[in-house]
């Protein structure tokens, strides 16, 4: 299983990391007809929309957004979108966004997988703490309770529908930016 950690700091940097973990990127769409990171127009922020950043920021559609501005298209627009495309608002203007580290894994292989937990520690060595109230119905999470300045680390473990789990994941590192 694979899990990516993006860690964004504010509105300028946008860092992946990729480690070997164990648990492919599901989409999480939610309605919102009226909402600025609708690119599309099409009523629901999802992947589209996504993928209509990331080439709006490369260059290769024009820049329409007007999330933080009218033609502002950079990478913190793509991270506000991936956002509301995961269920939060859609944050606009050209304020500080707060921290928050991004997580995607590789999906199980099992066929009666219900979801999945996501647990953090301050220490590799744990001890680690369930962070998700309710199962993760996709592959991806993101945790927006981290703190400027900290490192965090993850693990995530794949609950089946009998609701047993499995052993926790490998793990992967997190250095959240100060402001």
């Amino acid at each position: 299983m694979k899990l990516w950690i993006r860690e964004a700091r504010r509105l300028r940097t946008l860092r992946a990391v990729s480690l070997w973990v164990g648990l492919s990127f599901l989409s999480i769409s939610a309605g919102a007809q009226t909402s600025p990171c609708d690119l599309n127009q099409d009523g629901t922020v999802n992947g589209a929309d996504v993928e209509l950043a990331i080439n709006m920021v490369l260059g290769s559609a024009p820049c329409t957004a007007n999330i933080a501005g009218p033609g502002v298209c950079n990478v913190a627009i793509v991270q506000r979108v991936i956002n509301a495309a995961m269920g939060q608002a859609c944050n606009t203007g050209s304020g500080a966004v707060p921290h928050f580290v991004s997580l995607n894994w590789t999906a199980s292989t099992s066929s009666n997988i219900a979801g999945y937990n996501v647990y953090r520690a301050s220490a590799s060595s744990g001890p680690y703490g369930k962070i998700t109230s309710a199962l993760v119905a996709g592959t991806s999470y993101t945790d927006t309770t981290v703190q400027p300045g900290q490192s965090y680390y993850y693990v995530c473990t794949a609950v089946d529908t009998n609701n047993n789990e499995s052993a926790y994941s490998n793990t992967a590192a997190a250095a959240v930016s100060s402001p």
